[in-house]
């Protein structure tokens, strides 16, 4: 879609990538640090200065407490550590659980691994309602064969934010079956209308069970930047860093002492961008419900979830491939990320992480559909 729209000339509302940069003294310290000789292979789990701040992060935010030199490791984004966590503890016979809709890595990493993905689906609790998961599915996708569990909150491509309640029930099934789990965490920091990110780790018994992954990316809005981080005990880090070993080896030292700096010193800059991007969550919906999509509002990430039904159809695939044509704006349909088509044959994701003015010219593009 993203082609589509270059092909095209179509404003992208497709791939959530900002199209603002991120804090210009974290900007500053990759520069420095590129023209100053960091460009060489830096150590293999990450150099110490951006372990130590993902550590003191974690701490900080959420009470929980890493060795950075034994439970940190740095990755090549988050797509890498969640697919090094896949491919460390998952084999051929093994089934991992997934809430669909699901990041398109997820099922693929799956497959590469040779086990067996169990979708768990979400579901909006009404019209314009939020995406939650049936309790008692998900304790029926829980079973002998359950190797690790992907949860990913905030949710992409839904917005989702799970509850206490609802990650409090995760954290029981999986001490229940002995489960591992990973946490997908990269919008953590873009939440909105009060909604709390709470990682799954601080759960009883979760923390000895869980990778929690997280990226630079989103949060400060260098989406091609692509430093990551996976926080688990020793014996897990151990497992994450034998895949990594032999398919990135490393990722940009330049880069990671920049985001360094960032988690120590931007947090203020994240917190103003998270509410500049509360503010386009809001422009983008009023403009899809006014050109007649049903919308669910989304309580974090980049993106809002659009019903096409009130527009006359039933299939947002078709209308996500016609849109370019008709209105020149890409969308993504969100059938592509489910096990079940059907379950999301009538939504299209849209992108808000753009400049409002982007966002008001594919909103007067919609009002002419």
């Amino acid at each position: 879609m993203t082609a589509l729209a270059i092909r095209l000339g179509a404003i992208n509302l497709g791939q959530g990538f900002p199209d603002t940069d991120g804090p210009v003294g974290m900007l500053d310290v990759a520069t420095a640090a590129i023209k100053g000789g960091v460009n060489q292979y830096p150590p293999g789990p990450g150099v110490p200065q951006l372990r130590e701040a993902v550590a003191r992060h974690r701490q900080r935010l959420y009470g929980l407490e890493y060795d950075p030199t034994a439970e940190v490791f740095i990755t090549v984004g988050a797509t890498e550590a969640i697919s090094a966590t896949v491919l460390a503890t998952c084999e051929r016979g093994d089934e991992v659980i997934v809430f669909e809709p699901y990041y398109d890595s997820y099922p693929a990493v799956i497959a590469l691994s040779g086990a067996t993905r169990r979708a768990v689906t979400l579901r909006p609790d009404g019209p314009t309602g939020r995406f939650a998961f049936d309790p008692d599915e998900l304790r029926a996708a829980f079973g002998p064969r359950t190797r690790l569990i992907l949860v990913n909150s905030p949710h992409n491509p839904t917005g989702t934010v799970f509850t206490r309640d609802e990650l409090a029930l995760i954290a029981e099934l999986c001490v229940e079956h002995d489960v591992l789990a990973a946490t997908d965490e990269v919008y953590e920091h873009l939440t909105y209308g009060g909604a709390e990110h709470i990682p799954l780790a601080q759960f009883p018994g979760m923390r000895e069970r869980t990778f929690s992954i997280s990226s630079a990316g989103k949060s400060f809005s260098v989406t091609g930047w692509k430093i990551g981080w996976v926080c688990a005990p020793p014996a897990l880090v151990t497992a994450v860093q034998t895949v990594k070993q032999f398919t990135t080896f490393t990722a940009n030292g330049a880069l990671q002492l920049a985001v360094a700096h960032a988690l120590e010193h931007e947090l203020d800059w994240v917190r103003t961008q998270q509410a500049a991007l509360e503010g386009k969550r809001d422009r983008l919906a009023a403009g899809l419900s006014a050109a007649g999509f049903e919308v669910h509002i989304p309580a974090g990430t980049y993106f809002v979830q659009a019903d096409v039904r009130p527009l006359g159809s039933d299939d947002g695939t078709a209308f996500a491939r016609s849109l370019p044509e008709r209105a020149g704006i890409v969308a993504i349909p969100s059938s592509v990320f489910y096990d079940d088509a059907k379950a999301g044959q009538p939504y299209v994701r849209f992108a808000f992480c753009k400049k409002d003015e982007v966002i008001d010219e594919a909103v007067a593009r919609l009002a002419r559909l």
